[in-house]
């Protein structure tokens, strides 16, 4: 992919984004538990391999990354949403790096 040079407020928004993802990870992931009681048979595969993701995001044990998929219940994944909200599962700290050079490559 080409060089891109980006401006000195975009590299800011990008660094943003990355600075408070894990804020938005616990969003998302709970969104997803309610997207997840009311998806159709057809959209759950996705809906639940986008859950492993934000899980494994946020630092969620693979034990219990492994359990939640096997069971397949939407009720686990709130349970880990409030476990996050509680503190009791943090985000892997990342050490601090220039997020732009990687969105360039």
């Amino acid at each position: 992919m080409a060089e891109r040079d980006f401006s000195k407020y975009q590299k800011k928004v990008i660094q943003r984004f990355y600075d408070n993802r894990p804020a938005v990870d616990e969003q998302r992931l709970a969104e997803l538990a309610t997207e997840l009681y009311l998806a159709s048979d057809k959209k759950k595969p996705k809906l639940w391999e986008t859950a492993r993701d934000i899980m494994e995001r946020l630092g969620t044990p693979a034990s219990r990354i492994d359990h939640v998929m096997k069971t397949a219940d939407p009720a686990l994944v709130a349970e880990v949403v409030k476990d996050v909200q509680a503190g009791r599962i943090r985000p892997k700290p990342e050490p601090k790096k220039d997020v732009l050079k990687e969105v360039q490559e």
